[in-house]
Protein backbone atom coordinates (compact mmCIF):
# COMPACT_ATOMS: atom_id res chain seq x y z
CA UNK A 1 0.00 0.00 0.00
CA UNK A 2 1.20 3.42 -0.87
CA UNK A 3 1.42 5.85 1.68
CA UNK A 4 -1.53 7.83 0.33
CA UNK A 5 -3.89 5.08 0.48
CA UNK A 6 -2.92 4.11 4.20
CA UNK A 7 -3.65 7.86 5.28
CA UNK A 8 -6.81 7.58 3.18
CA UNK A 9 -8.00 4.74 4.82
CA UNK A 10 -7.26 6.01 8.07
CA UNK A 11 -8.97 9.16 7.64
CA UNK A 12 -12.21 7.33 6.79
CA UNK A 13 -11.83 5.30 9.40
CA UNK A 14 -11.92 8.55 11.47
CA UNK A 15 -15.15 9.62 9.68
CA UNK A 16 -16.82 6.19 9.81
CA UNK A 17 -15.72 5.68 13.59
CA UNK A 18 -17.04 9.43 14.25
CA UNK A 19 -20.67 8.59 12.12
CA UNK A 20 -21.14 5.84 14.75
CA UNK A 21 -20.39 8.02 17.62
CA UNK A 22 -23.08 11.08 16.31
CA UNK A 23 -25.40 8.32 15.89
CA UNK A 24 -25.07 7.68 19.83
CA UNK A 25 -24.97 10.93 20.88
CA UNK A 26 -28.09 12.26 18.57
CA UNK A 27 -30.30 9.39 20.06
CA UNK A 28 -29.14 10.15 23.66
CA UNK A 29 -29.60 13.58 23.54
CA UNK A 30 -32.53 13.65 21.79
CA UNK A 31 -31.46 14.77 18.44
CA UNK A 32 -34.08 13.83 16.43
CA UNK A 33 -33.25 15.97 13.54
CA UNK A 34 -29.69 15.25 13.81
CA UNK A 35 -30.09 11.39 13.54
CA UNK A 36 -32.13 11.67 10.44
CA UNK A 37 -29.34 13.75 9.04
CA UNK A 38 -26.81 10.57 10.04
CA UNK A 39 -28.45 8.75 7.57
CA UNK A 40 -28.40 8.68 3.19
CA UNK A 41 -31.36 9.33 1.54
CA UNK A 42 -32.38 5.69 1.39
CA UNK A 43 -31.56 4.71 4.77
CA UNK A 44 -33.35 2.34 7.17
CA UNK A 45 -32.85 1.18 11.00
CA UNK A 46 -34.48 -1.98 12.47
CA UNK A 47 -34.80 -2.68 15.81
CA UNK A 48 -37.55 -5.10 15.95
CA UNK A 49 -35.12 -6.90 18.47
CA UNK A 50 -35.06 -4.70 21.06
CA UNK A 51 -38.86 -4.64 20.75
CA UNK A 52 -38.90 -1.49 18.28
CA UNK A 53 -39.88 -0.81 14.70
CA UNK A 54 -37.93 -1.03 11.34
CA UNK A 55 -38.73 1.62 8.75
CA UNK A 56 -36.67 4.79 6.75
CA UNK A 57 -35.07 6.85 9.07
CA UNK A 58 -37.91 9.80 9.68
CA UNK A 59 -40.91 6.99 10.79
CA UNK A 60 -37.60 5.42 13.18
CA UNK A 61 -36.79 8.93 14.56
CA UNK A 62 -40.12 9.11 15.10
CA UNK A 63 -40.85 5.98 17.07
CA UNK A 64 -37.53 6.66 18.99
CA UNK A 65 -38.57 10.12 20.08
CA UNK A 66 -41.96 9.10 22.06
CA UNK A 67 -40.21 5.67 23.10
CA UNK A 68 -37.14 7.90 24.43
CA UNK A 69 -39.37 9.95 26.71
CA UNK A 70 -39.45 6.76 29.28
CA UNK A 71 -36.14 7.44 29.96
CA UNK A 72 -34.73 10.74 31.87
CA UNK A 73 -31.24 9.39 31.17
CA UNK A 74 -29.71 7.68 28.08
CA UNK A 75 -26.02 7.06 27.54
CA UNK A 76 -25.34 4.78 24.37
CA UNK A 77 -21.57 3.42 24.77
CA UNK A 78 -20.39 1.47 21.45
CA UNK A 79 -17.47 -0.17 21.75
CA UNK A 80 -15.65 -3.28 19.61
CA UNK A 81 -15.72 -1.79 16.41
CA UNK A 82 -14.87 -3.78 13.87
CA UNK A 83 -14.40 -1.74 10.35
CA UNK A 84 -14.73 -3.32 6.61
CA UNK A 85 -14.73 -1.21 3.43
CA UNK A 86 -15.89 -2.40 0.61
CA UNK A 87 -16.85 -0.66 -2.95
CA UNK A 88 -20.26 -0.61 -4.52
CA UNK A 89 -20.55 -2.89 -7.85
CA UNK A 90 -20.25 -0.67 -11.34
CA UNK A 91 -20.53 2.39 -9.19
CA UNK A 92 -18.21 5.06 -7.66
CA UNK A 93 -19.56 5.25 -3.94
CA UNK A 94 -17.51 3.29 -1.29
CA UNK A 95 -19.13 1.43 1.45
CA UNK A 96 -18.16 0.48 4.68
CA UNK A 97 -19.70 -2.08 6.90
CA UNK A 98 -19.16 -1.63 10.89
CA UNK A 99 -20.04 -4.14 13.47
CA UNK A 100 -19.58 -3.12 17.36
CA UNK A 101 -20.79 -3.93 20.67
CA UNK A 102 -22.99 -1.70 22.86
CA UNK A 103 -24.01 -1.46 26.33
CA UNK A 104 -26.90 1.21 27.13
CA UNK A 105 -28.05 1.74 30.13
CA UNK A 106 -31.09 4.44 30.65
CA UNK A 107 -33.00 6.36 34.08
CA UNK A 108 -36.53 5.13 33.80
CA UNK A 109 -39.00 8.69 34.43
CA UNK A 110 -41.08 8.39 37.52
CA UNK A 111 -41.15 9.24 41.30
CA UNK A 112 -37.62 7.25 41.82
CA UNK A 113 -36.30 10.52 43.95
CA UNK A 114 -33.21 11.88 43.16
CA UNK A 115 -31.30 9.33 42.07
CA UNK A 116 -29.46 8.75 38.87
CA UNK A 117 -28.65 5.75 38.94
CA UNK A 118 -29.89 3.74 35.95
CA UNK A 119 -32.90 1.47 36.20
CA UNK A 120 -32.72 0.17 32.84
CA UNK A 121 -29.90 -1.49 31.11
CA UNK A 122 -29.46 -3.40 27.89
CA UNK A 123 -26.71 -4.46 25.50
CA UNK A 124 -26.06 -6.25 22.12
CA UNK A 125 -24.74 -5.69 18.61
CA UNK A 126 -24.75 -3.00 15.92
CA UNK A 127 -24.28 -3.82 12.10
CA UNK A 128 -24.15 -0.39 10.73
CA UNK A 129 -24.39 -0.33 6.59
CA UNK A 130 -22.48 2.80 5.62
CA UNK A 131 -22.10 5.18 2.54
CA UNK A 132 -19.57 7.68 0.75
CA UNK A 133 -22.23 10.30 -0.43
CA UNK A 134 -21.14 13.61 -1.54
CA UNK A 135 -22.16 14.54 1.85
CA UNK A 136 -19.74 12.40 3.28
CA UNK A 137 -20.26 9.13 5.27
CA UNK A 138 -23.71 8.34 5.94
CA UNK A 139 -25.48 5.37 7.57
CA UNK A 140 -27.63 3.44 5.06
CA UNK A 141 -28.70 0.75 7.51
CA UNK A 142 -28.70 0.18 11.05
CA UNK A 143 -29.86 -3.11 12.24
CA UNK A 144 -29.93 -3.66 16.76
CA UNK A 145 -29.30 -6.75 17.26
CA UNK A 146 -30.00 -6.90 21.22
CA UNK A 147 -28.82 -9.40 23.49
CA UNK A 148 -30.23 -8.79 27.18
CA UNK A 149 -31.46 -6.63 29.36
CA UNK A 150 -31.75 -5.88 32.71
CA UNK A 151 -34.67 -3.91 34.82
CA UNK A 152 -34.18 -3.28 38.56
CA UNK A 153 -36.91 -4.38 40.80
CA UNK A 154 -37.97 -3.00 44.02
CA UNK A 155 -37.14 -5.07 46.75
CA UNK A 156 -39.92 -7.30 48.30
CA UNK A 157 -40.48 -7.84 51.83
CA UNK A 158 -41.15 -11.75 52.02
CA UNK A 159 -44.41 -12.63 52.34
CA UNK A 160 -45.89 -13.24 55.68
CA UNK A 161 -46.71 -17.00 57.30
Amino acid sequence: MTQRVELATVMDRFAVDGLVTEYAVAVDDGDWEGYRGLFAPDGRADYRSAGGIEGDAGQVAEWLSQSMELFTMRQHLIVNRRVRFGRLENDTGDTARIQADYINPMKLAGPEGDSTAPDFVCGGRYAFGLLRTQDGWRLREVVVQEKWRRTSQARQEPAAT
